[in-house]
Order: C-alpha cells, then sequence, then structure tokens
C-alpha cells in the first residue's frame, strides 16, 4: 500500500546508512553516527539506531579502502575477481597463471593505491605514507584472502586488513615453490605455527586496540555531550543574570523617577498653595473695588440738581 514502509523497506535503509556512513572521514565519523543514531531512534527505528550506534569508526587507512570499493565499483569488482583468480592458480600450482597474475597484481595494487590517496585528497584527506602502507596491506590482503576479500567487498572495513605470511599458506616463493609445483604440498615448517601464532597475538592485540577505540570514542562522545551541557549552562546563567542586571537597572531608574516624580508633586502643591492665596487676595481686591464703585455710583436725585 502506498505511504507505508514495510520491514524490508526500513532493512534497506539502515544498510544504505551505513553504508554512506562508512565513507566519512574518521574525524566526523562519531558525530555523523549519532546524528544518524538520533534521527533513526526518533523515528522509531529503535533496532536501527542500535545497530547505527554500535558501528566502529574506521581508520584513516579503512575509510579511505572503504571509499575505493565506493568510488569505483568496477574496477573494484574487477580486482576482486583477480583475486579469485590468482588464488585459484595458486591453489592449482599453476606457476605460469601465477607468474601472469602477480605481474597483474603488483601493477593494480600500485595503481589502486595511487588512486586511493587522490580520492582522500578530494575528500579532505592527506594519506601519509604510513597509511598509505597499510591500504597496500589491506588491497594485498584482499587478493590473498577470501575472508579479507569479502570483509572489503562489505564496504565497512573499521581496520586495515593484513595480508597472511605467504600467499596463500603453505605455498612458499622462490625455488622452493618450484620445487613445491613438482612434489605437491610440503609439510608447514615449525616458522608457520611461529607466525600463526604471532597473527593470532596480533589480531587479538587489534581487536583490545579496536575495544579501547570504540570506548575512547563514546568516552569522547559523552565529554561532548558534557561540555556542550556546560555551555548551555552558562548561557542560561548568563542570560539570567543579564535579566537580574536588567531589571535592577529598571528598578533604579523607577526609583530616581518616582524621586523626580515626588518632587514635582512638592513643587505643584506649593505652586498650587501660592496660587489659592493669590486668588482668595484677588476676589477681596475684586469685591472691595466692585463696593467701591457702587459707592460712588451716583443717585437720581443728584441727577434732578
Amino acid at each position: 500500500m502506498a505511504g507505508k514502509r514495510g520491514r524490508g523497506d526500513a532493512a534497506e535503509d539502515v544498510e544504505a546508512v551505513l553504508d554512506g556512513l562508512y565513507t566519512t572521514p574518521p574525524s566526523g565519523f562519531v558525530a555523523r553516527r549519532e546524528e544518524l543514531a538520533v534521527a533513526a531512534r526518533t523515528a522509531g527505528r529503535a533496532e536501527d539506531a542500535r545497530r547505527i550506534h554500535g558501528a566502529r569508526r574506521p581508520t584513516l587507512a579503512a575509510w579511505a579502502a572503504n571509499l575505493l570499493l565506493r568510488s569505483q565499483p568496477e574496477e573494484s569488482h574487477r580486482f576482486l575477481e583477480l583475486g579469485q583468480a590468482l588464488r585459484r592458480a595458486h591453489r592449482d600450482l599453476d606457476p605460469a597463471g601465477v607468474r601472469e597474475l602477480s605481474a597483474q597484481r603488483r601493477m593494480l595494487v600500485a595503481a589502486l593505491t595511487r588512486q586511493t590517496a587522490d580520492l582522500a585528497l578530494d575528500a579532505g584527506q592527506r594519506l601519509s605514507a604510513a597509511v598509505l602502507t597499510e591500504v597496500t596491506a589491506t588491497l594485498q590482503a584482499v587478493l590473498a584472502d577470501p575472508a579479507a576479500a569479502d570483509r572489503w567487498a562489505g564496504g565497512r572495513l573499521d581496520s586495515a586488513l593484513v595480508p597472511p605470511s605467504g600467499f596463500p599458506p603453505g605455498l612458499p616463493s622462490g625455488p622452493a615453490r618450484e620445487s613445491a609445483v613438482r612434489s605437491g604440498p610440503a609439510h608447514p615448517p615449525r616458522t608457520d605455527e611461529l607466525a600463526r601464532v604471532r597473527r593470532e597475538r596480533l589480531t587479538r592485540a587489534r581487536e583490545a586496540a579496536d575495544a579501547a577505540a570504540r570506548r575512547l570514542d563514546d568516552r569522547r562522545v559523552e565529554h561532548t555531550d558534557a561540555e556542550a551541557a556546560v555551555q548551555r549552562a552558562r548561557d542560561h546563567h548568563g542570560r539570567a543574570r543579564q535579566e537580574v542586571e536588567d531589571t535592577e537597572e529598571a528598578l533604579r531608574r523607577a526609583r530616581e523617577a518616582l524621586r523626580t516624580a515626588a518632587g514635582e508633586e512638592q513643587r505643584a502643591q506649593e505652586r498650587y498653595r501660592t496660587t489659592a492665596d493669590a486668588l482668595a487676595r484677588a476676589e477681596r481686591e475684586a469685591r472691595r473695588a466692585a463696593r467701591e464703585a457702587e459707592r460712588l455710583e451716583p443717585s437720581p436725585e443728584d441727577d434732578r440738581e
């Protein structure tokens, strides 16, 4: 029915929101995440708000890799297909195919790394040499590891990927690779076990670092909210203080006006008494003058004489 949205529409919406969020530069990620979570919560989509709020802020290298995937979908798709072909050639022990695809791999990884740097610069982020090294490692991991390829294809990396120590594990390089091609897979040496342990430790360390980074983001958000609350309280206090000062000034002016009005009233009363006395004197003089004029008025007998 038109005008109504189903669960499928809402799910598509939150997926699109998350896709867009992971192309937001890390410096603005947390603020944008909270803005989107609040919008979803306000719209009554509590589960979407929870998912958005749980999104992990990407490192600069992970963000750049996400940006490459979203900005260059065709090249990214061809890159994923190259990884599938390269892994298949290694698995099938095809030396000619491995050599041909490896040459493509080196050129394409270098080209995509440069393209990633340009895309990031267009977005206002200059990538350092260290970050570009992580981008290159991420692209190499995508080629070597199908799980890494799936993660990158999702477009929501939060940390750089690390290629496995061997491409693929169990297939050595150089003269040892030719021996493996002739005689089949060999038992992995002890160093592979040590490398696996190191990778596991690195994975746990990165997970701990990511968890600490998430806690740091949360504390930063809480600190930002508290800072905003302090500023609002300061503004409120400033407005209240200004109102008090304005009221006190108005009261001072009102008291001054009251004193002025009282003086004017006193002067008016004095004038009233003065004019009342003058009026009384004028009335008495007018009566005396009228009596004097009446007394001096000639009588009819005086006219006959």
